[in-house]
This record gives C-alpha cells, sequence and structure tokens, in this order.
C-alpha cells in the first residue's frame, strides 16, 4: 500500500490522516486534532504556542511530530504537522477540552479499524498461500493473538 489519505470525521469535523507504507503507520494532521478539540478559529497559532510550552516543560512530544503534505482548506498541497496515534494521545492529555474523552474513544476506533485491516490482510495472504480455512487458520490467528497481547 502506498501513501494514501483519507478524511475521517469526528463529529462531523474532517481530520485528514495519511497511510505512510515506509513506516506502516497511519498519521493524523495534527492542526486538525487541535481544531476539532477547541473549537477556535487560529488552531495553527495554538498549536505553535502548544509546542513551545511543551519544549519549556521538557516534553519530547512536539520533536516526534513529523510532516506530510496534505490538501490544505484552499486545495493546495501543503506540509502539514502530523502525529500518530500514540502521540495523538498524548497530545490530547495536554489540550483542555470537554471532547477530550470521546475523541481518545475516536482514536481508539480508529487504531482498532487499522489492526481489522492488517489481520484482513493477514488472512487474505494465508488464502494466496494455500492456508486451509479451519485449523491451519486457528493456529495462525492464536500465534498473533499471542504475540500482541500476550494470550492464547
Amino acid at each position: 500500500m502506498s501513501n494514501q489519505t483519507k478524511i475521517k470525521l469526528f463529529e462531523n469535523s474532517k481530520v485528514r490522516s495519511i497511510w505512510d507504507s515506509e513506516q506502516e503507520k497511519w498519521y493524523i494532521s495534527v492542526v486538525d486534532v487541535i481544531e476539532v478539540l477547541t473549537e477556535i478559529k487560529r488552531p495553527r497559532k495554538y498549536w505553535d504556542d502548544l509546542k513551545r510550552k511543551l519544549l519549556a516543560e521538557g516534553s519530547e512530544l512536539s520533536e516526534k511530530i513529523g510532516q506530510f503534505k496534505m490538501q490544505a482548506p484552499d486545495g493546495k498541497m501543503r506540509l502539514t504537522d502530523v502525529a500518530d496515534v500514540e502521540q495523538l494521545f498524548r497530545l490530547v492529555q495536554s489540550i483542555p477540552s470537554p471532547k477530550a474523552e470521546p475523541f481518545k474513544m475516536w482514536l481508539s476506533q480508529f487504531a482498532r479499524e487499522r489492526l481489522e485491516e492488517e489481520i484482513q490482510e493477514f488472512t487474505d495472504e494465508w488464502e494466496r498461500r494455500g492456508v486451509k480455512k479451519g485449523q491451519e487458520f486457528s493456529i495462525l490467528t492464536d500465534i498473533i493473538t499471542k504475540e500482541w497481547s500476550g494470550i492464547n
């Protein structure tokens, strides 16, 4: 899968995301998240101020933020600060908002959808390689589950 962008909706607000095939991760626009959580008209300014505050507090979060070109509201492709799901959970904790908890639930759903996509990709590949449904699928699924959860 190559880099692919998607628009996700949180309470009817657009949140831009991009799949980085090299890192094999989804990244989400930080400015979009800030706009959703704060409902302010200048989310970029809020983000600049928050980055300075986080650096002053010794947080390394803003140093881990990446950039991808994403379509801006004016239709042009512009470099946009992005974060993966783990970084966004940390970022949301830094933004006082009544929408923080619902957004965390939405973000968890986003991550769950990615896991389901990955499982589907695995099972499709197993089928292409001749793995038979039933016992063989069960064994492989058990191995994967044990690796990420520690349980059978």
